[in-house]
């Protein structure tokens, strides 16, 4: 834990869903971080809420989980229970359920972007800066002008989920062998229309007038460059001119582990974005590999560290080196990170590819990547709505076994999410989750070593006060995080 001298409290941090707590030691300087301690500081309990319940109750307490990602949590928990039952959802539930799952992952892009991230750079301390008075007046939290353009098209875009799931957040429309709302065609040219709609609102305020098309042509820094040249008015030229000024490529950098559960599976098999881990070219994950380390959490267990389908949660309050309420995951202890940066460098996104070939994980490329999966996605769902059709079935609800175990991983909008359950009878005896900011926040393990987030800040200049530790908060929010998701 940090010295008694050099150590500093920052929190609770605004705009950041749930609560936060990072101790920080300063170096001899006291204007650089040392060393980081993130602490999650309130415990959920949900593992032990579903204990004992029948299985499907899992589709409707998960999604408490939280309100900004409860499609995520469905996913997981529908998926887990297809594991265990040996189902496979049908073409039209499996294109419905990504349509909705990538319908609250866009929406979390945009909401991030605009109004958690940007709105740091319309602050007091950045007034000296030439772009300071345009970046305020666009951007300033609460009052900036591209607030009510944003929160009018998130609002459109979430009719999806409406025609799909029946309403968000919370629905439950997604079922182990798919989805319970059928379309007919009138519906399904309305999913095309407004997805098609929200692509014309991308290129007219984020991409500045280029195409969705041609932001995904990009293969190169220079490429990028040209780009926003040509199109100096969107609100992406904006952030790189801003990212180029403040040199975010060499800030929060990170080499932790990059991993994806793979997101958006396909009927025919595989993933929109591949399962696996980047190490310089894409390494297959074995889920085998994945353990809960739990040296430094408020839990107490016979063993330190255990495979989600054997783990345990019991919080003890009162342990030696806890200093968080959340565990530390590791992949054949490894450091991970996770996110739309590491899926994209899993799925090898030439632009993203390239970026972090030059400078590695950083601020900067880390909310580029969020950017990058507005087009990307969006794109893809086009093909997923055209695919519908309302002639064939939208869920196959043919086998109920009530024993096995099975796991759900897909990728949420802030990185991997899994959910791992056993059933006995029909009835739960066992459920584990990890969500992305458990793996991108969590503490040190048994080796002390850090967490992303932990490595990722040293280094960081430091302010007296959190609200005045401005690029300590760029950091942070390069993660996104998700605290509600992260204890349970």
């Amino acid at each position: 834990m940090p010295d008694a001298k050099t150590r500093r409290i920052l929190g609770p941090f605004n705009r950041v869903e749930g609560d936060l707590e990072l101790r920080v030691q300063a170096d001899e300087s006291g204007q650089r971080v040392e060393k980081a301690w993130v602490n999650s500081p309130l415990f959920r309990g949900f593992e032990q809420m579903l204990l004992g319940r029948p299985a499907e109750d899992a589709l409707v307490i998960t999604p408490r989980i939280c309100g900004i990602c409860s499609v995520a949590q469905s996913v997981a928990a529908a998926s887990a229970l297809a594991s265990a039952r040996g189902l496979r959802p049908t073409a039209n539930g499996q294109h419905a359920t990504n349509i909705v799952l990538a319908t609250e992952n866009l929406a979390d892009h945009l909401s991030h972007f605009y109004l958690f991230f940007m709105p740091d750079f319309a602050r007091d301390h950045y007034s000296d800066q030439p772009w300071f008075a345009p970046v305020q007046r666009r951007f300033k939290a609460q009052r900036g002008g591209a607030m009510n353009e944003v929160l009018q098209a998130r609002a459109q875009w979430l009719h999806i989920t409406a025609l799909l799931a029946g309403k968000w957040p919370h629905s439950l429309a997604i079922q182990p062998g798919g989805t319970t709302c059928a379309i007919d065609r009138a519906q399904r040219n309305r999913l095309i229309t407004l997805i098609r709609q929200f692509q014309l609102f991308l290129e007219r305020c984020l991409f500045g007038g280029a195409s969705v098309e041609k932001i995904l042509s990009l293969s190169s820094a220079a490429d990028l460059a040209a780009l926003c040249e040509r199109h100096p008015n969107g609100d992406l030229a904006v952030f790189c001119q801003l990212a180029r000024d403040l040199e975010l490529t060499q800030l929060g950098c990170s080499t932790a582990l990059p991993m994806s559960f793979g997101a958006y599976p396909q009927p025919e098999g595989g993933h929109l974005f591949a399962r696996g881990l980047d190490e310089g070219g894409t390494r297959k994950l074995d889920i085998a590999d994945i353990s809960e380390d739990i040296s430094h959490a408020w839990l107490r267990d016979s063993k330190s560290s255990r495979h989600p389908r054997e783990g345990q949660t019991d919080p003890h309050y009162d342990t030696a080196k806890g200093y968080s309420w959340c565990k530390a995951p590791r992949l054949g202890g490894a450091v991970v990170e996770v996110g739309a940066l590491a899926r994209q460098r899993v799925a090898g996104q030439p632009l993203i590819s390239a970026l972090v070939a030059e400078h590695g994980s950083n601020v900067f490329s880390r909310e580029l990547a969020r950017l990058i999966e507005l087009a990307s996605v969006s794109q893809a769902m086009l093909d997923w709505a055209t695919a519908l059709d309302p002639a064939q079935p939208f869920i196959d609800n043919s086998n109920t076994t009530t024993d096995g175990e099975g796991c759900g991983l897909m990728e949420a909008a802030r990185g991997s999410l899994g959910h791992w359950l056993q059933l006995d009878k029909g009835k739960i005896s066992h459920y584990q989750i990890i969500a992305p900011t458990t793996w991108n926040f969590s503490p040190r393990d048994a080796q002390d070593q850090p967490g992303p987030l932990e490595a990722a800040l040293v280094g960081v200049p430091l302010a007296e006060t959190a609200d005045d530790s401005v690029a300590l908060q760029h950091v942070i929010r390069s993660y996104d995080p998700c605290m509600v998701c992260t204890v349970h």
